[in-house]
């Protein structure tokens, strides 16, 4: 498929039958694995990637970011949605920037956040965020690509302000965001059935919400009406407490235990039979 008709594929998807789920691939290889399990499309964690590349969350670079998002793009035949986190930059022209980037290493979407602020603030002003977004849109047109862009807000993730208001605030700013050109929208840190319901009815555009041990199982998250699931950084952080865990057995007495069920060396090559060398 060509980068816009991956673009449309993954946009149509949002409409459904169904929930999407989307894994976040943080290299090539986990990329490699989610598609292969059957998964239509890939997002990307930015805090794997980060944590990949040796930065924490939110410390990689513009260019090392966009370079291994890049990475996971020629990994894979299906569409693949980038975390952006805040576009890289404060302007609206960074953020064009950033747009036009990730659609030459073949980005079908992306997310971005409002958060932080500036200042070691909590939350970017929400209109300032809002033109950052209609610049993304613009970005995407201006290239003939119907790139998806995942508007996020970090009202109930970073807990800001009264917990009574939260819910109006974020409506709010989805909104806001919604008419600067977002297609999807994001509330992380949601985990109960009632304001995820709230959300739903109040917000004109799919719902994104970032699922884990403690969320809604999917099955009822579908039924309240959420178009679209993504698991974050779960994944890198399980394979991280995996490594540690081997690390800490082999240091300890030696034991190679935790290798057992490791994939065998011609199953990790398989991974990438027929994959393009470039």
């Amino acid at each position: 498929m060509t980068l816009g008709e991956k673009a449309e594929a993954f946009r149509r998807a949002h409409a459904g039958p169904g929930l999407m789920i989307l894994p976040n691939a943080w290299d090539g290889a986990s990329a490699r694995l989610f598609e292969q399990a059957g998964f239509a499309a890939v997002a990307t964690t930015s805090a794997g990637i980060a944590w990949s590349l040796g930065y924490p969350d939110g410390g990689a670079p513009r260019d090392e970011m966009i370079a291994a998002a890049g990475v996971v793009v020629r990994s894979v035949r299906v569409p693949v949605t980038v975390d952006a986190e805040d576009g890289y930059g404060a302007s609206p022209g960074d953020v064009a920037e950033t747009v036009r980037r990730l659609l030459d290493v073949g980005a079908a979407g992306l997310n971005l956040e409002d958060a932080p602020g500036p200042d070691g603030g909590p939350l970017a002003d929400a209109d300032s965020h809002a033109r950052r977004i209609a610049a993304a849109r613009a970005a995407a047109d201006a290239a003939e690509v119907a790139m998806v862009v995942n508007a996020r807000t970090d009202v109930f993730w970073r807990a800001v302000g009264p917990q009574a208001g939260r819910l109006d605030e974020a409506v709010r700013r989805l909104s806001l965001y919604r008419r600067s050109g977002a297609d999807c929208l994001f509330a992380p840190g949601v985990r109960d059935a009632a304001t995820i319901t709230a959300l739903v009815d109040r917000l004109e555009a799919p719902l994104n919400v970032l699922v884990g041990p403690e969320s809604p199982p999917l099955a009822e998250l579908a039924r309240l009406g959420v178009r679209r699931v993504s698991v974050g950084s779960g994944p890198a952080r399980a394979v991280l407490a995996r490594v540690r865990a081997i690390a800490g057995e082999l240091r300890r007495d030696g034991s190679l235990d935790g290798l057992a069920d490791a994939l065998g060396y011609a199953q990790a090559q398989a991974l990438w039979a027929g994959a393009d060398p470039a």
